[in-house]
Formats: structure tokens, sequence, C-alpha cells
């Protein structure tokens, strides 16, 4: 138990664990830690200060006076116990640096969790989902800190083992309130606020710790990752503004610079959205906030896949705006930075369309979101600028994971699909003008495909081993056809002793190679038996020496034969057989009705091995041609289309097997459907009978695109 009475300021406890004994740590990780530690403290501080807030609110809005006092009574406890949640945390923190790569605080986290209670284990899905989000968002960052720890301290650090994990980090804030005499609710809401303001600020302190470390020269040839926006963190602790201060509040210098930049670019444009409308001089411009209403107006009628597509927007906002008009008895018009953001979004939404690197059902989808796009970029120029922006990633996420959905399948019934359909449709019914929905469905659908993504890859894991296996076994054949080769052919050997060298001795060899390697002891000895048996089938002139050497052989070959599990009846007739062949070794005479037939080996001998898939024989590829080379580019990941008869087939590349040269594609769910050599899959990108898809971000490339259409517009 805590002794509440006994609270000493948090500064001295940050003085106290600068100063603690930390041996073997280098003067860069402390600093490291010590200013870790400083934002740590801050952001604790305001999700303290902001608790009593949203705790406040969960009492207001609670249905019966139980519930009221229970949330009353967590602020009671959360306000007299903070100071040592915060002394706890920080305490945890500074015993995890000192025993750096040592610790595992999120698996003895959720260990312990799953061993409680329903309520712990919906903690322990929360925290999971905290973690992955972080990860999703500053993993690169976090993999270089990791990196450079790694170099600083000479040892393996696992991110998970990281104490700036974010994984290690709920664990802290966890032990540090196990004494909170909360509900599970309350509990849950804790972490919520402790994701938003300790885990939400994560990628600053990275970035200040790998420049920091960086500057020092550890590691500093790795290149930096962009850094999200500044005033994304900024009065983290205020609570929420309406709306329209949000909106002014937030307002992305960045984004606007870049935007104004472009108009230049969109004026040959201009006039083409509710162009009669804008012939009067005298037309007064609507303001953004109305073009926002009309804009919602019109995104519940957007046509549903498979409907007649009439809806042109240009049209439908001429209507509206002629309609305004009426009423209000004078001309009114679009305004210039708004038209030209409109006819911005529209190219965007025109190169979507076209592109062909995804699915066309999934491109209908996507395209409905045109209009709830529009207006984010109305409310937030930071759309254009920043990579982070919840409306740009969710359309990121998903052409990401849509780029290798199957056509063939039931859209009905893909979980895909209709996650898809439910995200578009919540826009076009609920999305007015506040951005956090696009937040929601981002964090939505991040669980949804990382949980997909995880199945998988357990899937396409599997191939890959498969694959790899595969082709471990034919290297050991290979091998085992070179040994057998070299003493057998050009013989003339008895036909009851190739027979078994082939059929049976070979898989002992094969499963000797396989398991233990070339250099293994039972390999040595295989090839020793082999060598031991076709010796003994000589005459010699010493029977005595033979006789004494039979015993062991014949042990040898008894064991090996059993671990193939032989035939009996084929092992007892080979050894009958054997036995005569030693007798004529020894100078033992043997009936005409004895004789055995023997046999010139002449062709190589080639072992057969099952499932093994016949290469097509190709026309020869120029090591210089471009497909060839974008075959030496691939990487594991990547993905392709394949003109299989009428309906396309997507794969990603799951393994590449530089050994047997063998590329081997799965589908989306990881399971193997095709596999070219490099010359042929050369030969089947010059033909068109495969095209690479591109998997690049969907929202830049269209960004990209349209700046290089207008740049060229311009040119002209």
């Amino acid at each position: 138990m805590h002794k509440e009475g006994k609270v000493v300021p948090l500064a001295t406890t940050l003085d106290r664990g600068a100063r603690a004994p930390s041996p073997c740590l280098p003067v860069l990780l402390l600093q490291v830690r010590d200013k870790a530690a400083l934002q740590l403290r801050q952001g604790l501080q305001a999700l303290f200060d902001n608790a009593d807030d949203t705790l406040f609110e969960m009492a207001d809005k609670a249905s019966g006076r139980l519930d009221q006092n229970l949330y009353f009574e967590a602020m009671r406890d959360v306000r007299l116990k903070r100071k040592s949640i915060e002394r706890g945390f920080l305490d945890t923190f500074y015993d995890a640096f000192a025993r750096i790569g040592q610790c595992d605080a999120l698996a003895s986290l959720v260990s312990a969790q799953l061993a409680q209670q329903d309520p712990a284990l919906e903690r322990s899905v929360a925290v999971q989902a905290m973690v992955d989000r972080v990860l999703s968002r500053d993993g690169f960052l976090l993999e270089q800190l990791s990196l450079r720890f790694e170099t600083l301290l000479e040892l393996t650090i696992e991110l998970p083992r990281n104490p700036l994990g974010p994984g290690s980090l709920c664990g802290f804030f966890l032990q540090a309130g196990r004494d909170l005499g909360v509900g599970p609710n309350v509990k849950l809401v804790l972490l919520k606020l402790f994701e938003r303001y300790v885990l939400r600020d994560l990628d600053l302190l990275y970035g200040e710790a790998n420049l920091l470390l960086a500057s020092a020269g550890v590691l500093p040839e790795l290149m930096p990752a962009p850094r999200r926006r500044a005033e994304d963190r900024r009065h983290i602790a205020r609570r929420a503004p309406s709306s329209s201060a949000l909106h002014e509040s937030d307002a992305d210098s960045a984004g606007q610079a870049f935007f104004c930049s472009l108009q230049a670019l969109l004026e040959p444009s201009r006039g083409r959205v509710a162009p009669r409308l804008q012939t009067t001089r005298a037309a007064q411009p609507i303001s953004t906030d109305d073009l926002l209403r009309l804009l919602t107006h019109l995104q519940h009628y957007v046509p549903a896949p498979g409907e007649p597509d009439d809806f042109k927007l240009g049209q439908q906002l001429e209507q509206l705006l002629l309609r305004v008009s009426v009423r209000s008895g004078t001309r009114r018009r679009i305004a210039t930075a708004d038209e030209d953001m409109i006819n911005l979004v529209e190219l965007l939404f025109a190169f979507i369309q076209a592109d062909d690197n995804l699915p066309a059902s999934l491109r209908a989808l996507i395209g409905r979101l045109h209009i709830p796009l529009l207006k984010v970029a109305l409310i937030d120029k930071g759309l254009l600028s920043r990579g982070s922006h919840p409306a740009r990633r969710l359309l990121n996420e998903i052409a990401a994971v849509a780029i290798g959905w199957d056509s063939e399948g039931d859209e009905q019934r893909d979980s895909l699909h209709l996650r898809v359909e439910r995200i578009v449709q919540r826009l076009l019914n609920d999305f007015s003008e506040d951005c956090g929905l696009f937040s929601e469905l981002l964090d939505e659908f991040l669980s949804f495909s990382q949980d997909e993504r995880r199945r998988n890859e357990l899937l396409e894991q599997r191939t890959r081993d498969a694959e790899e296996g595969r082709a471990r076994t034919l290297l050991a054949r290979e091998r085992v056809q070179q040994v057998l080769n070299l003493r057998l052919r050009g013989q003339v050997l008895p036909q009851v002793v190739v027979q078994m060298l082939v059929q049976a001795w070979s898989q002992v060899l094969l499963l000797a190679w396989l398991k233990q390697g070339e250099d293994s002891q039972a390999w040595a000895q295989g090839v020793a038996t082999m060598d031991g048996l076709l010796g003994s089938l000589v005459p010699t002139a010493d029977p005595a020496r033979l006789l004494e050497q039979v015993p062991g052989l014949l042990k040898a070959l008894r064991e090996g034969l059993a671990g193939v599990a032989l035939d009996s009846t084929a092992t007892r007739d080979f050894f009958l057989q054997l036995e005569k062949l030693h007798l004529r070794a020894c100078g033992g005479v043997l009936e005409p009705e004895q004789a055995l037939a023997e046999v010139r080996v002449e062709d190589d001998i080639v072992l057969a091995i099952a499932d093994e898939s016949t290469h097509v024989p190709c026309s020869p590829v120029d090591d210089q041609e471009p497909a060839l080379r974008q075959v030496e580019r691939l990487r594991l990941g990547s993905w392709v289309e394949v003109m299989d008869d009428d309906e396309p087939l997507r794969c990603k590349l799951v393994a590449r097997i530089d050994s047997h040269d063998r590329f081997v594609f799965a589908n989306r769910t990881g399971l193997k459907v095709r596999e070219w050599s490099r010359h042929g899959l050369a030969v089947a990108l010059r033909r068109g009978e495969v095209r690479l898809l591109d998997d690049g971000l969907l929202f830049e490339r269209a960004l990209d695109a349209v700046l290089e259409q207008l740049r060229l517009q311009q040119a002209r």
C-alpha cells in the first residue's frame, strides 16, 4: 500500500531518479532517459488535469445516482493518488532503464491481465490496440532508436524490451495504478487518456532522442523520418473546443501555403464549376461554411454502387446555387479559393478512378468519398501537406489493403469489401464538419486490417516455410544424386544393390542431410556405409577380413533402412541376396539358379520427389532486358496481376528462393497460387501475361500525378 501522507514533489522524484546509480549506462543514454522522463511527466500531469473533467462529464451523463456516485468517488480517488501514480510510473521507468534489454513489460502485462477476470482481459485488448496504433504511426522512429540503443550498449534490444516502447510505457502506467480503487470502466477511461496525453506525443520523444544520439555520432547515417505537425501537439491539455474554434486553431499554415502555391496552376480550370452563375460580375461569393452545408446536402444523394451514375458535382452545385440566388434575390457564386479546391479534389479522384492498381469494385467504393474528402480539404488544408492526416491515412490504408482483393469472391460476403462499404456509408450519412469521425473510422479500420494482416502473415509464413523446406529438399536431392552418380555411374553392379541404393539408401542420405546437414556424423556414416557395401561386393583374397567387417556393415544397413520404413519383405529379400554376394566375394561358387543379375549404370541417376512442379521451358532472356531488371528489383510483398484466362488474379511475392531460382506468389489470404523462375517471370512480364502493381500510398501517388499534369498544362 502506498502511504498518501508521504508525498514528495515530482521534481524531487525526477532528481532522485537522475541521481540513482545506473551501472554501465553511457552518459548519452542517461541524457535520453532524463529528457524522456521530463516529457512523460508533463504528459501524466496533462492526463490527470483532464481526468477530472472527463469523469465529471461521465457522471453528468450517468443514468442513475449509483453510477454518478461511482464516478464522483473515482474523481476523488484519482485526485488523492495521482502523485503516487506519477511517482510510481517514473520509478518503474528509471528501473527499466537500469535493466535495459532485460525486461519485457508488455509480455508480462498481457500474461498477468489474461490470468484475471473479463474486465482485465478487456484492458489487455485495449492496451494491445493502443500499442498497435503507436507502432503503426511511430514504429519507424522507435526502430531507429532501438538500433541506436543497441549500438550504444552493444547488445540486442527487441522493440518490446525498449523502456520507451509503447508496450513498456503502458505496463508502467498500469503497474503504477494497480492500487487505484476504481471500477474497470474508469480504468479504461484512464487508459484512453494515457493514450491521448502520453502516447500521442511519442514521435516527438523518439525524434528528439534520435536527434541527440545522431548528433553524438551514434548511427548518424540513418535517414530521419518525417515528423508530425507541431500544431497537433500544442495545448494538448486543453479541453476540445467547438467545431468552428477547432478549425481556426488547427489551421495548417503549411497546407495553406502549399495550396496557395497550386492556385496559379489551377487558374485555367476556373469557371467549370457552376459556370453560368459566374458570368455575372456582380455575383457574390458564398462563404465556405455555406458551401460545406450544400455539400453535406449533396453527399446524401451520391449513387450507390450499381446504380446509374448520372451524379455530376458541378451540375448539382449549379442547381443549388441557382436556388440560393432566387431565394436571396442576389446572384451567388463559389469563392475562387473554394473553386480551386473543388477542381483539385476532382482531379485527385479522377486519377483514383483511372488507377488500375486497385480492383474496380473497390475503386467505385472509394470514389463515393469524393464529397467527404472535398469537405475535409475545405475545412483543413493540412490534408494536402500532412501525411498523418486521418482522412488521408484512411484513404491510404483502405487502398493498401484493397490492392490484393480478389474480385472472384462474393462481394456480399467478403469481410474487406463489407468493411469498406460500411466506412463509406458511415461518412456519407454522418460526416458533417467534424473531422474526428475520420480518426474514429481510421482506428477501427486499422484494428480490422491488422487482425487480418496477422492471419494472412501466418499463412504466408507457412507458405514461405514450405517453399524453403522444399528448396532444401531439392538441394539435398542434388547432393545425394551427386554422391550416387560418383560411385555408381559407369560401374557394373548387382541389380539388387543398385535398386536398394537408388530407391532406399538415397532416402537415408536425404534425411541425414535435411535433419543434420552435410557436415554431420549421420551423413558421413551414411556415405561410409554405402562405400562399405560396394567394397564388400568386390572379390577379396582375404575372406577373413571381409567376414570381420560384414556384421558391422549389416547392422548399419539394417538401422538405416529401418529409419526410412522400407517394406520388411523387401528388406529380408535384399539381405538374403546380399548374403549370396558376400559368399561370392569370399571365393564361394554359386549354383546357376542362384546367379544374380548385374547391370551397367550408364545414365545419371535422377531421384524423384513428390509434388515437384515442372518448369515450362521459355525463350532465353537478355540479362539487360528491362523486364529482367524489373524482376531483380522485386521485393518481398510486391504485388502483381496475372492475366489468368478472363479473370485477372492478384498475388504477392512471399518467397524468393535464390538457390533454386524460384519466385513464389500467394493470394491475399497467404495461399500459394503461382511460381516462376527468374527468366520465366521476365518473359511473362514482357508478354503482358503479368504486370507489376504500384502499392505506393494512393493519396501521394494521386497528388504527384495531378501536380505533374498541371505543370505540363502550364508549360504548354
